[in-house]
């Protein structure tokens, strides 16, 4: 299974999980059946306010009901599974690439070999693991707008480095001998690594920015541009957040580096992203605790910096191994001299976090602000916003007068959804602010976290340590406000917090405001007995994922009232993942061979078109088909009706529930692409105009098999060897896509 697929849990608070919430509050008599309300266009029953878009179950899954009356229909026939090594599209769709993996952003640069052959430090070229983006388009006098010219800025995040062996020759080096594959999520003695392979790895990290510009109907990467660059892993970045609390922010980031905890480098797995409505990028850091490292034998770090570091991850237990973890980039000769290296061991040798690098780990886990138009502006971490594994920052409509909510996911399973709603009430005047607007919105404001009751209505919890469930916590003590949003995670613990199935990617509909998750996957649901919350605890069909939810959902919420600001949100599932032939007590959304799909990541929605775009980073069904991106309709909060499904597991019953859900069916929900072979298919932005969309294939070949003294054994080599043959072939590389009609008509209508 793909790294990606189902992120570790660090969650043992005692905080009800989801599945449990239905449970409690909608439980039916116990006849080993619970009833799901279903269909759109079918009242919702009152008695039963939540859960909605999800349809089928039983021995007659209820059927779609066609359009209404002018609404958005999908105007293209749903495409079959795949296991090619290629990107596949409707008829009359097709695809180029515009950058991959190595690409140089400036001609002084060789062009990228493919063969590992590079000897530069990555820091001019294409990043690695291309996952969210966002398109800045650029007026005439070089600042940005809304209005398409023809010319901008496409800023792309990249994720991990799971797949760095093909950045060597013959995989990366450890102790002189090659071959040896390093991933985040295992863990070794390390021996000693060359500088060189470790200063590639380190920056094809961070974000890309490239210019890119449009002929015709055809946009091209602008090399040399000067708004090219690459923010890596090491690019200098302000530590910011509330003034009232910022010296305490910056005392918990005081490192060897910067004394003052004033400034902090580079970011890290960036996943999901978010456009702010002033014109900045910003990236998600989402994996980024396991890349720290304890060298055996190393002087270990205080009591509670071990229990912080063990709720993140960057730690698996207080008494963990010191060789756990990392990519080894502590482990090259120069690292107790030269900070590019030593930063990554976490250890505390020396008298105060001032002499040593402790505190690194602190400046991760943020959403990281990027002024993607001014080169030369400092990028900011909002801690206002909250430290955990940032998965999306999305925007609430902007109004003005009103203040402005980002929503975020936290990444990992039994996590939790948040959000941050700025103090400022929206300017428009401010478009076009750069980061000074960001200082404004994102720095001063209030940090939520999410509980889901079991009457459809969820709250917003707010993170303040004058909550005496906050002050009073036992399992981390709190020193301040600061250390709040620095333990974001510990603190939603304290609030009960509803644990969620891996919250990733979120999206806000555009027509009504309605806050939409995708809840990729989750492994640690206990098999033994279902419940309402999510009645699929069930074992994967064919044996690809295991057990748990294998399949995932996406959730979504109405803000009461429709504010931003809003103590209280209402809630209902959108659609359930599952395969086609899953069973119908599985196959809850009633899906077909047309939009089957496991695992939904990535999500975003058109502003062009309306249409809800849906991304799978997928283990479970790809002995069926590659990862994918589907299109689907849709509609509101609450648009449910009744649907009723069996509920055994190997002959055993589980525990009963009732549920409300609507059925998409194949008008409403079509597979659009189907990725290469071992990708994910993540990130996705459009032009203004809904004519032209971008894509990224994310680690193409992610299964790659043995290498060192022989070839790499290749799971895929697209893009070099496929439709479009971007040289130079070999080894495969991420990439960003451009999709296009063959009539120029909107993407997907």
């Amino acid at each position: 299974m793909s790294h990606h697929d189902d992120d570790d849990n660090f969650n043992d608070s005692p905080n009800e999980h989801f599945q449990q919430v239905l449970e409690r509050g909608t439980r039916a008599p116990l006849t080993r059946r619970h009833l799901i309300r279903g269909g759109v266009g079918l009242a919702a029953l009152s008695s039963i306010p939540f859960l909605a878009g999800c349809g089928g179950g039983g021995s007659d899954p209820a059927p779609a009901p066609p359009a209404a009356p002018g609404e958005t229909s999908l105007g293209f026939s749903a495409i079959d599974k795949s296991l090619l090594d290629d990107v596949v599209l409707p008829a009359g769709y097709s695809y180029s690439v515009l950058h991959a993996t190595g690409d140089r952003l400036f001609s002084t640069e060789t062009a990228y070999s493919n063969t590992g052959a590079e000897t530069d430090d990555w820091s001019r070229r294409i990043g690695d693991h291309h996952d969210g983006m966002d398109l800045f388009y650029v007026d005439a006098l070089g600042n940005y707008t809304t209005q398409d010219t023809g010319r901008a800025v496409l800023a792309v995040n990249h994720e991990s480095s799971a797949d760095a062996h093909f950045f060597h020759p013959t995989g990366q080096t450890t102790n002189g001998v090659s071959g040896k594959k390093f991933s985040q999520f295992g863990g070794w003695d390390l021996g000693t690594r060359l500088e060189s392979e470790v200063l590639k790895e380190i920056n094809h990290h961070g974000v890309s920015i490239a210019e890119v510009r449009r002929t015709g109907s055809t946009w091209a990467l602008q090399l040399d541009s000067g708004l090219n660059r690459r923010v890596t892993a090491q690019t200098v970045m302000d530590i910011a957040g509330p003034a009232a609390h910022l010296a305490d922010i910056r005392s918990l980031m005081v490192t060897k580096y910067d004394t003052s905890g004033a400034t902090s480098r580079g970011t890290l797995n960036n996943c999901g992203h978010g456009k702010t409505p002033w014109g900045t990028y910003l990236a998600c850091e989402e994996n980024w605790a396991a890349y720290f490292f304890m060298p055996a034998g190393s002087v270990d770090v205080d009591a509670r910096t071990k229990v912080a570091r063990q709720r993140y991850g960057v730690m698996r237990a207080p008494n963990a191994a010191a060789t756990a973890g990392s990519q080894g980039w502590s482990a090259v000769a120069s690292a107790g001299t030269d900070s590019r290296f030593g930063r990554w061991d976490v250890s505390a040798p020396g008298a105060t976090a001032a002499q040593d690098y402790r505190n690194e780990p602190n400046t991760f886990g943020y959403i990281v602000e990027i002024d993607p138009l001014r080169p030369g502006a400092t990028p900011a971490k909002r801690v206002a916003m909250g430290r955990f594994a940032h998965e999306a920052a999305v925007c609430s409509i902007p109004v003005a007068g009103q203040p402005l909510a980002f929503y975020m996911g936290c990444d990992s399973q039994n996590e939790y959804v948040y959000k941050f709603v700025s103090a400022a009430p929206w300017d428009p005047a401010d478009v076009g602010g750069g980061m000074a607007a960001g200082h404004k919105y994102l720095d001063e404001g209030r940090l939520y976290v999410a509980r889901f009751n079991d009457t459809g209505a969820g709250e917003w919890l707010e993170l303040d340590i004058a909550n005496p469930l906050i002050a009073g916590y036992a399992p981390y003590t709190f020193a301040h406000q600061a250390d709040v949003l620095v333990h974001a995670r510990h603190a939603a613990d304290a609030l009960g917090a509803t644990k969620m199935d891996r919250p990733e990617w979120g999206a806000v509909n555009p027509k009504n405001g309605d806050v939409y998750f995708t809840m990729t996957n989750n492994s640690s649901r206990n098999v033994a007995g279902t419940d309402a919350a999510n009645p699929r605890a069930y074992a994967d069909n064919d044996g690809n994922a295991g057990s748990g939810n294998p399949n995932g959902h996406i959730v979504r919420l109405s803000e009461q009232g429709g504010a931003p600001g809003a103590a209280a949100f209402t809630w209902d599932i959108f659609l359930f993942g599952a395969e086609a032939d899953a069973g119908a007590d599985i196959n809850l959304s009633g899906l077909t061979d047309a939009n089957d799909f496991s695992s939904p990541d990535g999500l975003w929605f058109s502003p062009a078109s309306g249409i809800c775009w849906i991304q799978t980073d997928d283990g479970a069904y790809t002995d069926q088909t590659n990862c994918m991106l589907l299109a689907a309709i849709p509609g509101a909060v609450g648009d449910g009706g009744p649907v009723t499904v069996n509920n055994s597991l190997g002959g055993s019953t589980g525990t009963e529930g009732t549920f409300i859900g609507a059925a998409l069916g194949e008008a409403r929900l079509r597979r659009f692409l189907v990725g290469p072979t071992g990708c994910e298919i993540t990130g996705i932005t459009e032009t203004a105009d809904g004519r032209t969309m971008f894509v990224n294939v994310q680690h193409p070949g992610e299964r790659t098999g043995a290498y060192g003294t022989g070839p790499f054994v290749l799971q895929s080599q697209w893009p070099g060897v496929s439709t479009v043959n971007y040289a130079p072939a070999g080894r495969p590389r991420s990439a960003t896509i451009v999709i296009t009609r063959a009539d120029g008509g909107v993407i997907g209508l």
